[in-house]
């Protein structure tokens, strides 16, 4: 509850910066930055692909947003470095070359980064962390609450197991990628709810967050727990709960177990509605990349009183204290919650979701 009332304030200085007519004014005296044109050019480094969301979604709004800013004068230099950390570092390497305005950095391996971070800095361009918080002296920060999406995960888990749920209950934990330190925070989270509940039978750090170590993660703990011993799975994303429900059908399962996601991918989705996968995080990518091209253009036009509202909480790195920040709300979505999450901010409609196999299901919980 604290972390939403941070976000609704941010959100709320916001909105009152704007009815004052003070949000595209610049800082004065010593305090204000250097101040650019629209001509900018936003570095976007993305992680990897696994994910459809950063092609799909992340991309284009904030290409989008960055057009509509700057009346079609600024632009995107976009790379996705597909889960190499060696091939990101080039990619940034080749911005700070190009003499990009800023870089917005979704990094693979937060740790791994930092040294282009700093070259980054030592070359005059600011770095804002997106999504993930890289190490180094990044500018800003922008994400979704990252601890409160493993706390959304857990607790709606613990919900579908019923008010019977017992520490006798065995849960496998399907966590992401230590290279990610989303995960961590993630994994945190959920512990915080699970602890003193349920018994984490088995758990496990998915390499690259990619679905087939999960799959395999998922075959190992069945052969060790058993099939019908396990009382629910936390996934940590829907790619990864899609190699967690192969591995179940894999094993002869017809039924499956509680299992939780994240970011509403279109097949996770999918699956809700058909009730392999218990839920998914819905994460309003709308709301966080529109956000992170307004702190990118801001920030290269020296638009501080801007730039400030928008970073009103405050996050720390390994290597820094007191990031400006911006942490975006996040959304359980279980079957009941679809038609206000995804298809209510127009991520998908009932066509795209409601196709072949799935129009029965969809029926059932009336998206027609």
């Amino acid at each position: 509850m604290r972390r939403i009332a941070i976000s609704v304030a941010a959100s709320t200085m916001t909105l009152s910066l704007a009815g004052c007519g003070v949000l595209n004014a610049t800082g004065d005296g010593a305090s204000a930055s250097p101040t650019k044109g629209d001509d900018v050019t936003i570095g976007l480094l993305l992680p990897e692909k696994a994910n459809t969301r950063y092609d799909k979604f992340d991309y284009p709004i904030i290409k989008s947003k960055v057009e509509e800013m700057t009346g079609k004068k600024g632009r995107v230099d976009y790379a996705n470095a597909n889960a190499d950390s060696a091939r990101q570092a080039g990619q940034m390497q080749k911005m700070i070359d190009d003499k990009v305005d800023v870089i917005l950095l979704d990094a693979v391996d937060s740790h791994a980064i930092a040294g282009e971070v700093k070259k980054a800095k030592d070359a005059g361009i600011p770095v804002i962390a997106y999504d993930r918080l890289a190490e180094g002296p990044i500018d800003a920060y922008i994400s979704f609450d990252n601890e409160l999406v493993g706390e959304v995960q857990a607790r709606t888990l613990l919900e579908a197991l019923g008010s019977n749920v017992d520490t006798s209950d065995k849960i496998v934990m399907v966590n992401g990628s230590l290279t990610d330190p989303n995960a961590k925070q993630f994994k945190q989270g959920a512990l915080s709810e699970l602890n003193g509940k349920v018994t984490i039978a088995k758990s496990y750090d998915t390499k690259d967050w990619k679905p087939e170590n999960a799959q395999a993660e998922m075959a190992e703990a069945i052969n060790v727990i058993g099939r019908d011993n396990i009382a629910g799975v936390y996934a940590a994303n829907d790619g990864m709960a899609g190699g967690v429900i192969k591995a179940l059908k894999a094993a002869g399962a017809t039924k499956m177990p509680p299992i939780t996601g994240q970011d509403a991918e279109l097949e996770g989705v999918q699956r809700v509605v058909a009730g392999e996968q218990y839920m998914s995080v819905y994460k309003p990518y709308p709301d966080e990349a529109e956000a992170a091209a307004q702190m990118a253009v801001t920030k290269v036009q020296g638009k501080d009183i801007q730039f400030d509202a928008l970073t009103q909480d405050k996050v720390s790195s390994p290597t820094e204290k007191d990031i400006p920040s911006r942490l975006v709300q996040v959304t359980p979505m279980t079957k009941d919650k679809i038609k206000d999450t995804v298809l209510a901010d127009g991520i998908y409609t009932v066509d795209q979701i409601c196709v072949g196999k799935y129009k029965s299901a969809c029926a059932a919980i009336g998206l027609k």
